[in-house]
């Protein structure tokens, strides 16, 4: 038995990279959206555990929506690309293409087994270019297939070890057996089957058997005329631990489903609901379907669900010639292989073994699954097909005629099939590209149609995209999905009515409760989407939130673990405020799913508005244990420890904004944020360089501007201050405590009244009834010496503000410095007076604490500041909204509704409240602005 030779090895290698190159320009396409963009197993922040307890796709397995695929091995091969590369695809389809050249190495290593040098590399050169495999090696999620096969033919190489030269136990091989097994079944279900390709090996291979011999052997022993010779007993015995070995895979494989078979619909595989004869008949054409792919892949498919390969209804369908023909030419070949001991029959009864054990889980013969045909499954099988074809090119190349012959045609196979597998690459390029070249084989496959205009529908072609996802309807009128897929494309282009016509057309199609039957068990969990996208549609509209909110309750009462219910049904609560039964409906999910990191944050949300901070930073910790990079969590936890007004937890808000910044680097908010936490701390450089980082990201951030003028301001750094509110008012020139800082700075320190003067008009001119703007005009008159118009503007402001003792105060002032100013005979108006030494009417000490959210509404601080005839101009908080958005479930297929449809979110209102240290710094200011006000009294009483 020959070794491979590392020529061999570079030849295949080589090959396989010639082949596949052009694959790593793929992006993830069909399943690798939820397998990659959209599994969390994938983050470094989810535990290594959860790839133990979730299915292929990150779905729990405990779930009935859970597809049952259990491959922990493979996923955490997609963790290791993401650690290096993250979400580039060029790392995923090199990895695979590695993959791929490996097992084509070891199966050139089996090969040796059972054909001579040139015909194993023959059949190892023809598997590593069959366009069969572009699905396994191309498309990302079949890396399954790819690390079962490596360890399924690890693990049979090993087996053919564990014979000694004295046709001993060899027990080492067979544990090493065992162990590789198990990891080709974490992988992909179908690696178990390797244990009956060893059976094969052992029985008819290794010792010699032929089926005739088999039953002789065995009818000797019933009848007691003789006992089972030494070699058996041995191979029994190997037998039997390789049974019980599998028998215990078998069963853990159980207990990790739950016991459960996963949901399929007859959408998924047609044949698997019908009835008998036409599933029986269904079933065994489809095995003539995947041998003819395998002789003649020239028309190519990513999708053979639904309408792709018509029913077999009757026994008088065509189609069962073909079901006859294969039946017929694989019973010759076993008969040929099982009969004789020859060497060819060897090779002919593992071909045949690694044809058949292989595709028995995918076959629907024993169990459906959710596909009709799928060429991914077909690499291992393809293994059998390849040692035939060099088998029987052994056979002709040996005859002298035919030798060029064969050698010639073998050369046309590898150069055909080498060209194919190359184009075939470039369908795997985008779902674009791949959907419709599915379509030019196959029309009548309404998800193809649906996944052309998911693919539109991704570069915002909604026009075009309704226009496929109406011909899958026209295509397939009873598919659900389609019909949920046209109602979320006319809600993107904004047409409403149709919309929910579409949803209402889907919904009709929802199979009806049956009684006594379970209703989880005969719908797909997606489509049960259509009451959410529905509701989530009519919810627009306020006079119809009960409405919305009896379809959230009709999903939950079909499917009561159809978590993505309960979490918009909280939203919708919540909006109503109905906060205890939002925040049930959270609780009620978390019930489900405590490992979900959105949910602890929806439900912080709600303790947010149920004016519950401390327990709303409770479980956004939570969010934050099981997510630390939680981006919604991160910055709106840091939000309240910020506006929780408390020192001590200063520091971690910073932390988390810092987190925050990182994950989001282009969000003004996250450096306005900290700009805000440097200005309580004081560190004025830090705020001054987070707010310009702010505003350099967002131009006419309002809320960064002001409170960047604001620190210049409170700095004595009032000339910087001017161009910042310049630009501020350029981009808002209605911000009213803008212009009230702006005509502050001009008359106290630039002395220029007629600038102050026309800041105080504009708010006026927006706002009449403004109490700080009239009062700070007044001021500007006085400065002016026009003592009558002051008088009028005072007594127009107290008209204004009746109960204002400090305006009522001034006004007596004015008048009193009018009477002595006529007693005196002096003139009581003297705008252009030069040397007015007054300084005006300071600002009023009246506390004001404004609240705000980051949409608009703005925040002052409280208190007097010293100034000159202004008022206190505080910090504002706020400029864009903070979302405090309950996070929505992506459920990624193809044919349905996806989870874009899913506008879920709530925005929420900052929390209130000042600390000590902020009332203590208010009463500071009061108390400074008294005595200023008592200082500028006498001053106006003075002469």
């Amino acid at each position: 038995m020959a070794v491979v030779s590392w020529k061999e090895i570079l030849l295949l290698s080589g090959l396989v990279v010639g082949c596949y190159w052009n694959s790593l320009s793929c992006g993830f396409v069909f399943d690798d959206v939820s397998a990659i963009l959209d599994n969390k197993d994938l983050r470094p922040s989810t535990p290594i555990r959860n790839l133990f307890l979730n299915d292929f796709w990150g779905t729990p397995m405990a779930e009935e929506r859970s597809h049952k695929s259990y491959r922990p091995l493979t996923v955490l091969t997609f963790r290791l690309n993401y650690l290096f590369s993250e979400l580039s695809a060029a790392s995923y389809h090199l990895l695979n293409v590695i993959l791929h050249a490996v097992v084509c190495v070891l199966f050139l290593r089996v090969c040796r087994l059972f054909l001579d040098k040139t015909s194993s590399l023959v059949a190892a050169l023809l598997f590593a270019v069959h366009p069969i495999h572009t699905e396994a090696v191309t498309g990302v999620v079949g890396r399954a297939e790819l690390l079962s096969s490596i360890f399924l033919l690890a693990a049979f190489l090993a087996y053919t070890k564990s014979t000694g030269p004295d046709h001993s136990i060899v027990w080492p091989p067979i544990a090493l057996t065992v162990v590789l097994v198990a990891a080709a079944t974490l992988c992909k279900e179908q690696g178990i089957t390797v244990v009956g390709v060893c059976c094969v090996y052992e029985i008819f291979v290794a010792q010699g058997f032929t089926l005739p011999m088999l039953v002789d052997t065995i009818w000797q022993v019933l009848q007691g005329k003789d006992g089972f010779p030494y070699a058996v007993l041995q191979t029994l015995l190997k037998l039997i631990v390789l049974v019980i070995s599998t028998l215990l895979l078998v069963i853990i494989r159980v207990q990790v489903i739950q016991s459960q078979l996963p949901v399929f619909t007859r959408f998924d595989n047609p044949a698997a609901v019908s009835t008998t004869p036409t599933r029986q008949l269904t079933f065994n054409y489809l095995l003539p379907v995947n041998a003819w792919l395998l002789l003649n892949p020239s028309e190519l498919c990513c999708d053979w669900t639904m309408g792709t390969i018509p029913l077999v209804e009757s026994l008088v369908d065509l189609r069962n010639l073909a079901t006859l023909v294969f039946y017929i030419f694989l019973g010759l070949l076993a008969y040929h292989s099982l009969r004789y001991r020859q060497s060819s029959a060897k090779t002919v009864i593992m071909a045949l073994s690694l044809i058949v054990l292989p595709f028995i889980p995918a076959s629907n013969l024993f169990f459906p699954v959710g596909f009709v045909v799928a060429e991914r499954v077909l690499y291992v099988p393809s293994m059998g097909f390849c040692v035939l074809v060099a088998h029987g090119f052994k056979m002709i190349s040996h005859k002298g005629q035919l030798k060029k012959i064969s050698w010639l045609m073998i050369g046309v196979l590898l150069t055909t099939h080498t060209v194919k597998t190359f184009h075939r690459n470039w369908d795997w390029e985008s779902e674009y590209t791949l959907f419709t070249s599915a379509l030019k084989v196959n029309k009548n496959n309404a998800k193809l149609w649906n996944n052309v205009g998911h693919a539109l529908e991704n570069q915002n072609n909604y026009a075009k995209a309704l226009r496929y996802f109406l011909q899958a309807t026209r295509v397939q009128p009873d598919d659900i999905g389609a019909h949920m897929n046209v109602g979320r494309t006319y809600k993107n282009l904004n047409k409403s009515k149709e919309a929910e016509e579409a949803y209402l057309v889907a919904k009709s199609l929802m199979p009806q409760v049956i009684p006594g039957k379970k209703y989880a068990t005969r719908v797909a969990p997606n489509h049960l989407n259509v009451y959410i996208n529905l509701a989530n549609l009519i919810r627009a509209n306020d006079s119809r939130l009960e409405e919305a909110d009896q379809l959230y309750r009709q999903a939950i009462s079909m499917r009561p673990d159809f978590k993505q219910a309960y979490i918009s049904r909280g939203e919708l609560l919540l909006k109503m405020n109905k906060l205890t039964e939002a925040r049930d409906a959270y609780l009620r999910a978390l019930e489900l799913d405590r490992t979900n990191a959105d949910l602890w944050y929806n439900l912080a949300i709600v303790n947010i508005e149920m004016k519950d901070p401390s327990e709303a930073l409770k479980n956004f910790n939570h969010a934050l244990e099981l997510n630390p990079r939680h981006k919604l969590a991160l910055f709106n936890s840091a939000l309240l420890m910020q506006e929780s007004g408390e020192p001590k937890f200063w520091p971690e808000a910073n932390r988390r904004f810092l987190t925050y910044v990182e994950e989001e680097p282009d969000d003004a908010n996250g450096y306005f944020n900290l700009g805000m936490l440097a200005m309580d701390a004081n560190e004025n450089a830090a705020a001054e360089r987070w707010m310009r980082k702010a505003i350099g990201l967002q131009a006419g951030f309002r809320s960064a501007l002001f409170n960047l003028a604001l620190l210049y301001s409170q700095s004595k750094r009032e000339v910087d201050a001017l161009p910042v509110l310049d630009e501020l008012l350029h981009h808002h020139p209605e911000h009213i405590k803008g212009l009230i800082l702006k005509g502050d700075i001009l008359m106290n320190h630039k002395k220029d009244t007629r600038g102050a003067k026309d800041c105080f008009e504009r708010i006026l001119r927006m706002d009449p009834t403004n109490v700080q703007g009239k009062h700070n005009l007044c001021v500007v008159y006085f400065e002016e010496r026009d003592l009558p118009r002051a008088e009028r503007c005072l007594e127009e402001t107290l008209a204004l503000a009746p109960n204002e003792e400090y305006v009522r105060r001034h006004l007596s002032i004015v008048r009193s410095k009018m009477a002595a100013m006529s007693a005196a005979g002096q003139p009581l108006s003297s705008a252009n007076t030069e040397g007015a030494t007054t300084e005006g009417v300071a600002a009023s000490s009246k506390e004001e604490v404004l609240q705000s959210v980051k949409e608009g509404t703005e925040e002052a601080a409280a208190g007097g500041e010293e100034g000159r005839g202004v008022d206190a101009v505080g910090k504002e908080v706020g400029d864009e909204k903070n979302e405090r958005k309950s996070s929505t479930e992506s459920v990624r297929g193809v044919g349905v509704d996806q989870s874009k449809s899913l506008d879920n979110s709530q925005s929420d209102k900052r929390t209130k409240g000042k600390s000590t240290k902020d009332i203590k710094d208010i009463e500071k200011k009061r108390a400074a602005a008294l005595k200023r006000l008592e200082e500028i009294e006498r001053i106006l009483s003075g002469d």
